[in-house]
């Protein structure tokens, strides 16, 4: 997605990500990938010129999680010895700190990708559906209408096929 690296549009993407990844059934990486990339377009927002143009991608490659963030500033990202009283210069501290890799390299003429990876598990298998018991259907007594008779263990057992239908016919 390509976005202004702006306040307002950093929770906007965080969500989105989030919800990329709730919709992949990878639950446990939201949080440290909502930090990740929250850092990385903090760092475009506060550092990046000439704009705040960027694009944010998301690929997920069987076992890894890759999120990167394509600027157009050519200059390479350091990590700093914050202070404990800095108010700022741990993003890429962070960033290292919650992934299993991360980088920066030059994106062509000019601009750079930053990067970090997660270990992605296997998702979560898709609950099976539910299915309603098999039932029998049998004549009522009143024309037209139909009584649906549940499968007792004896009939599953007699091979009795399942009814696919209650209307009467």
């Amino acid at each position: 997605m390509e976005l202004q690296a702006l306040p307002s549009r950093i929770g906007q993407v965080r969500r989105i990500v989030s919800a990329q990844l709730r919709y992949w059934r990878l639950d446990p990486l939201i949080d440290r990938a909502a930090l990740g990339v929250t850092e990385l377009l903090t760092n475009v927002h506060l550092h990046a010129r000439p704009g705040k143009l960027c694009t944010v991608e998301i690929e997920l490659r069987l076992d890894r999680l890759t999120v990167s963030v394509h600027d157009l500033d050519p200059r390479l990202p350091e990590v700093q010895d914050a202070t404990s009283s800095a108010t700022c210069g741990r993003g890429l501290s962070m960033v290292a700190a919650v992934s299993e890799s991360w980088g920066a390299r030059p994106n062509g003429e000019s601009g750079k990708v930053v990067w970090f990876t997660l270990a992605a598990p296997s998702p979560a298998p898709a609950p099976a559906p539910v299915r309603p018991p098999f039932a029998t259907v049998v004549e009522s007594p009143v024309r037209g209408f139909v009584e649906v008779e549940p499968v007792t263990e004896a009939h599953a057992l007699q091979g009795h096929a399942p009814a696919r239908s209650a209307v009467a016919g």
